[in-house]
């Protein structure tokens, strides 16, 4: 699998992504950092996904489970202000719906964490190599 960005020709900042056979994907950046603010960041990816990781995990857990889970609203608050700092805080509020034994309950944010996403970004060494390639003529 691979993800492929290229520039908005008519946007400030604007990126379109291309995951496999999704291809309306667009990141751009608030107007207050140059951008048209017409998209979601880098940084609300970064942060849905843990969501929808987590609300993906607990539902199949739910399923295998057999649990009347009739679904997982998740709400994500990031704190950044001491990103350049090396901390980035992401807060997440989960509701369980069709579920109220407080037992099940914790046991499915339990199950949070164990997505693979929460994992990747809290237990994960990430490397990352960049390389650079010659130009093309873009179309």
């Amino acid at each position: 699998m691979s993800i492929e960005i290229t520039t908005e020709k008519d946007g400030k900042l604007r990126q379109r992504v291309s995951i496999d056979s999704f291809d309306d994907l667009l990141v751009d950046v608030p107007t207050a950092f140059g951008g048209d603010g017409l998209a979601p960041d880098p940084h609300d990816y970064f942060d849905l996904s843990l969501g929808a990781c987590k609300a993906i995990t607990s539902r199949m857990y739910a399923q295998r489970k057999e649990w009347p889970l009739d679904g997982v609203s998740v709400k994500v608050t990031r704190d950044e202000r001491d990103e350049r700092k090396g901390v980035y805080r992401l807060d997440v509020a989960m509701t369980f719906h069709g579920i109220e034994d407080p037992e099940r309950l914790a046991r499915l944010e339990e199950i949070s964490h164990k997505c693979p996403i929460h994992r990747l970004m809290t237990t994960s060494t990430v490397e990352i190599t960049t390389r650079t390639l010659a130009p093309t003529a873009q179309t």
